[in-house]
């Protein structure tokens, strides 16, 4: 099983059609938390596609999308109001 890491990632996208498929990307890689907030668990595997999908629809010159990682020790210490920390969905195959 590989190793993840988690991030935070915030963007911010200047055009509508292109801020839904950047919501709809990270969907497929992790919770949204906030408005222009996900929490994602990756792996250095999944890092990767993650941000080739992205600078595919991407406009460098207007749209920021940014990475946060957050070590082992850092995660164990996020504090929440009104909501769960984060955790690292757990996959079972039958």
């Amino acid at each position: 099983m590989s190793e993840t890491r988690f991030f935070v990632v915030a963007y911010d996208i200047s055009s509508n059609k292109r801020r839904n498929k950047v919501h709809k990307i990270l969907s497929g890689f992790g919770q949204w938390t906030q408005f222009s907030l996900f929490e994602l668990f990756l792996t250095d595997k999944e890092y990767i596609l993650l941000q080739n999908k992205l600078e595919k629809i991407l406009n460098t010159e207007k749209d920021s999308v940014r990475f946060y990682p957050l070590c082992a020790a850092c995660l164990k210490q996020v504090e929440t109001v009104g909501s769960e920390p984060p955790r690292e969905p757990k996959v079972f195959i039958a």
